[in-house]
């Protein structure tokens, strides 16, 4: 299940279908279980950069952070390492109890992957510098948490390879890939 929370930002049913549609498609490419839950928030600069400051130790904004559950190497990405530091089991992914809003894990057992935060503003400001939409920047924002989640890293090169072709193999899957084909007439 994703759960999906708006803080300071703008509601949108396009931005849940869309993230519904992403998490469809990032399941399958990474063989994680439908049960398996997961909350965004799609926020500010403001509260993203207090999250940042908080956990990441960096008084700066940025655009997506990714608060995994636990410990989850990915066996397509030997060696990495998930993006903070592990985390007590049975407590939400690092944020303080109700911080947000943001779920605990789930009641019925399943597996909980962990919490993405998402700037709004940060969105709309690299779809514009990059000259794309913001439907893309947004995909491509969680695209890059979800992995996060499941303890993809970019930490060095190798690492940084395989996370990219994942995040446009999922991306391709969900129609938005990042040089869409000429319409041919």
């Amino acid at each position: 299940m994703l759960t999906v929370l708006w803080e300071n930002a703008p509601v949108r049913p396009a931005h849940h279908a869309l993230l519904e549609r992403l998490c469809a498609a990032a399941r399958a490419a990474t063989h994680t279980p439908a049960s398996a839950e997961l909350t965004v928030l799609l926020t500010n600069d403001t509260r993203l950069r207090e999250l940042n400051r908080a956990y990441r130790g960096k008084d700066a904004p940025t655009d997506v952070l990714s608060f995994p559950q636990r410990n989850r190497p990915s066996p397509e990405d030997a060696g990495c390492k998930p993006a903070l530091p592990e985390i007590e089991e049975g407590r939400n992914p690092g944020l303080p109890a109700g911080d947000a809003g943001l779920a605990a894990a789930p009641p019925d057992g399943g597996e909980y992957l962990g919490d993405i935060a998402i700037s709004v503003p940060r969105v709309h400001a690299q779809a514009a510098a990059y000259g794309h939409s913001a439907e893309r920047e947004l995909a491509y924002l969680f695209v890059h948490g979800f992995l996060h989640l499941l303890g993809h890293t970019h930490a060095d090169d190798t690492a940084y390879t395989l996370m990219r072709a994942q995040e446009e193999a999922i991306l391709k899957a969900a129609g938005l890939p990042r040089f869409p084909c000429a319409t041919q007439t």
